[in-house]
């Protein structure tokens, strides 16, 4: 069985998981025009709190407890590294050459003179970080976002999005491509963790809030996409604490 088959089953599952009983929405809480599908988005979202509170964040809390803090700054570097060659041909396909450029300048600062990226001496070194994926490059080709939708272990997305989530695997070196699996594996299970290190404390701040968390959530991510597909011309840029893609 191949690695991208068993993982589009892993997600078949979650969904199956997530249908087994819809959630209601809480009391008091208006509907939103964004989100035609809430009690299936609010049971994925619950599926995937559960997995993060039982499965992610144990895994995270012993890689914090285990390995240094430079140590984790070094994969967070190299993933994010790794990304910016992804964000180059973005930008180049939205048709924005000079921040395509400045991306592929970044990966070759840091790949050369910073350790194979372990390193950032781009961003001190006056090269702004970008980050830019599928969803924004289809965004910015005119096409609509369509309903929101919670993805099982990806969380928050839009109809568009998960195609450009699709887009983004599928174009993925070290997520499909990567002859040795157990490397590939191997990476792939470190590029999550370190996804989820980055909003390790957020998450506990959005528990301990009085807010409804799926709502606030799915708001800001609205918001967050927009700004990112309009570059910012119409606001300021919103906070998204949680639920970055994992396999950034």
């Amino acid at each position: 069985m191949s690695r991208w088959l068993h993982f589009k089953r892993l997600i078949a599952f979650g969904l199956l998981v997530s249908m087994v009983g819809c959630a209601s929405i809480p009391a008091g809480v208006p509907p939103s025009p964004d989100d035609p599908w809430e009690p299936f988005n609010r049971s994925v979202f619950e599926f995937n709190e559960g997995l993060d509170k039982y499965v992610l964040k144990p895994v995270v809390s012993g890689y914090r407890f285990v390995l240094p803090e430079f140590i984790r700054e070094g994969i967070y570097n190299f993933f994010s590294n790794y990304n910016d060659i992804y964000t180059a041909l973005n930008n180049l396909l939205q048709g924005k050459p000079d921040y395509a450029f400045n991306d592929l300048m970044r990966v070759v600062v840091n790949t050369t003179m910073g350790l194979g990226g372990l390193i950032d001496l781009a961003t001190p070194g006056g090269l702004e970080k970008h980050k830019e994926d599928f969803g924004q490059t289809f965004g910015v080709w005119g096409i609509p976002s369509g309903p929101y939708v919670v993805l099982p272990f990806f969380g928050p997305s839009s109809v568009r999005d998960t195609f450009g989530t699709v887009a983004d695997l599928e174009t993925d070196y070290l997520f499909k491509y990567i002859p040795d699996v157990g490397l590939r594996n191997s990476l792939t299970g470190l590029r999550v963790v370190n996804a989820r290190n980055t909003y390790y404390e957020a998450g506990d701040l959005l528990d301990g809030a009085a807010i409804d968390k799926y709502s606030f959530l799915r708001d800001a991510y609205i918001q967050r996409r927009k700004y990112q597909i309009n570059e910012g011309r119409d606001d300021e840029e919103p906070q998204m604490p949680a639920y970055e893609n994992p396999y950034e």
